[in-house]
């Protein structure tokens, strides 16, 4: 028996190696997933999407070291039901959080609308597989809906072991250490919220008085004049900023009204500590950002350092936070066994400004801003995926992405199954991170406003077209601008707009600015391209099934008993602690 190696009788073994080589490491299931949020950051804002003035290294080195989506896309322009599809990877219409009226985020913390409990989130996936699952920053999709303590939308409910962070969303009613946005925001609401609190009470008391007899009459009419006072100096304190800007732990309001100055090095604490605390297990941290959201609160350390003024400086300490995160990484051991993602719910704020001064992002080459429906610069958002050894570093991928995509991705790393009881538009991202399929899983994507669908795109893979159709368009005022300089600075979705018959049709491969809309004497496949895009479209509104509406109506609506308090109603009021503590 001849005992010395032959090379001839392993070379399968040696192939299998060699192959395994090649392709790289497989997926290891369970990997830790931290998922990384901006709020209203607009695409060219960042230096690996061409932004040359504004310095972002974190983020930067993200890019480097991973794979860089290019044309990753928000399915709504606005936060609220952007965000709900980015944590069901479903279009928000289908969990009603895509609003039938203008107002098509939820406005208050105590308003009865927010993402269903029926829905399901990739975080109530990965808790049942054994995470550790932690949200910190902004939730914005809602806390009850009948009762102050039902928190039936709340981040608990929606599969986060902890939450610490606003569950509504910055305004700029929240500004305070920056004088001149503070100064300028109360003198604009002083007024509205006077008016508006003493309408609605003086009407419900009216109605009340009615059937009364003469002399409770008179006792109400002193009762009432008493109220006008009180209410008068309520509302001139700032009524909206006490009730809505908070930070909660889990279901504890800890700090009512928020002192901005210090939330960033609060919430930059929690996530350090959330990733300490469950180092030794499998968890998922969605840090979602209060950066760049207008009031844009900066610490003193970073106002001035830019050369974009207040937004620019935000933008700064924004990367400097994930570099703060990633190095937390480093110095656990982690990096090497987490999925890190970075992205944007949406594109930058156009319109933002106190009187000359702009207050929103740069959307690159791309036409159009948050709130806009379909445009690009609305939707278009920073994309990047990082796992050592997994994912290829420096990858650029030029293929249609949605933040709808995160849902599939993150519940198969965590060994879960995709929920076969519902439509999910999301799809795995892996095999194209990777380079195990070339193109995008994304034949068609949807762009809403609101509840009306605005465009669509088809990526037409054979011979690599990218085409997009509007039907619907808001009007840009005052004319001639880029933007709507509305009452609330956004452009509508339903009124206010022009429809498009044909629509507006562009091919994004070549013309991805949407600057040269085509007609049919300019490409002689314009009626089959818009039919086949219309035929797509009519296959997608056969799968939607109505659902009861939470941003219109009384779902968005301030209810006192609603009202999370810190205190006693309504003189809720508190600080957090200067060093936080907190268990999971």
């Amino acid at each position: 028996m001849n005992d010395r190696w032959n090379h001839r009788d392993y070379w399968p073994l040696m192939l299998v190696f060699c192959l395994g080589c090649q392709t790289g490491l497989a997926s290891p299931t369970q990997p830790n997933i931290l998922l990384i949020m901006a709020d209203d950051l607009g695409i060219g804002d960042v230096s690996s999407y061409g932004n040359d003035t504004l310095r972002t290294p974190n983020i930067d080195r993200l890019a480097r070291e991973g794979v860089r989506l290019t044309q990753h896309l928000a399915a709504a322009s606005l936060c609220t039901p952007s965000r709900a599809a980015f944590l069901t990877g479903r279009y928000p219409i289908r969990s009603g959080m895509a609003s039938e009226s203008e107002a098509r985020v939820l406005r208050w913390t105590a308003a009865s609308g927010g993402l269903p409990p029926n829905e399901t989130t990739f975080a109530k996936i990965l808790q049942q597989r054994g995470y550790a699952t932690g949200l910190v920053g902004k939730w914005h999709l809602g806390v009850s809906c009948e009762t102050r303590d039902d928190h039936c939308h709340h981040p608990l409910r929606h599969g986060f072991d902890y939450f610490y962070g606003m569950p509504l969303t910055l305004m700029l009613e929240c500004g305070g250490q920056h004088s001149e946005l503070g100064q300028a925001v109360r003198a604009e609401n002083w007024f509205y919220t006077c008016v508006l609190t003493l309408l609605v009470l003086l009407l419900a008391l009216g109605k009340l008085a009615h059937s009364l007899p003469i002399p409770w009459k008179a006792i109400g009419g002193l009762a009432v004049l008493l109220l006008v006072f009180f209410l008068s100096w309520y509302s001139s304190y700032g009524f909206v900023r006490h009730w809505n800007c908070m930070l909660m732990r889990n279901h504890e309001v800890r700090e009512q009204s928020m002192a901005l100055e210090r939330t960033t090095s609060l919430l930059l604490r929690e996530a350090l500590s959330f990733i300490e605390r469950n180092k030794q297990r499998p968890f998922l941290l969605f840090l979602s950002l209060l950066q760049v959201h207008t009031p844009l609160p900066t610490t003193n350390h970073f106002l001035g350092r830019s050369r974009h003024g207040l937004y620019g400086d935000n933008v700064e300490e924004m990367d400097w936070m994930v570099g703060q995160v990633l190095e937390t990484l480093d110095k656990e051991g982690l990096t090497n066994d987490t999925l890190v993602y970075f992205a944007s719910d949406h594109g930058g704020f156009l319109e933002v400004h106190i009187e000359d001064t702009p207050l929103g992002g740069w959307n690159g080459i791309y036409k159009g801003g948050k709130g806009m429906g379909g445009w690009e610069g609305g939707i278009r958002v920073p994309g990047i995926f990082q796992w050592p050894g997994v994912l290829p570093a420096g990858r650029v991928i030029d293929k249609p992405t949605s933040l709808m995509d995160v849902f599939p991705t993150v519940v198969h790393l965590g060994g879960g199954q995709v929920p076969q009881d519902r439509m999910v538009d999301g799809q795995d991202l892996m095999p194209l991170l990777q380079g195990d399929m070339p193109h995008s899983g994304h034949e068609f994507l949807f762009h809403y406003c609101g509840s009306r669908m605005h465009a669509a795109r088809w990526y037409q893979r054979e011979g690599g077209r990218l085409w997009k159709a509007h039907f619907e368009t808001p009007t840009f005022f005052p004319e001639g601008s880029v933007g709507c300089h509305t009452e609330d600075g956004l452009c509508p979705c339903h009124n206010g707009v022009v429809r498009h018959d044909p629509p507006l049709l562009f091919e994004l491969s070549t013309d991805p600015s949407e600057a040269k809309p085509l007609s049919p004497a300019l490409e002689p496949s314009f009626h089959s391209v818009v039919s086949r895009i219309k035929e797509a479209m009519w296959e997608h509104r056969k799968t939607l099934t109505p659902v009861p509406q939470q941003l219109s109506g009384p779902g968005n609506v301030w209810n006192p008993w609603l009202q999370p308090c810190c205190g006693t109603f309504p003189f809720c009021g508190c600080q957090e602690s200067p060093c936080p503590h907190a268990e999971l």
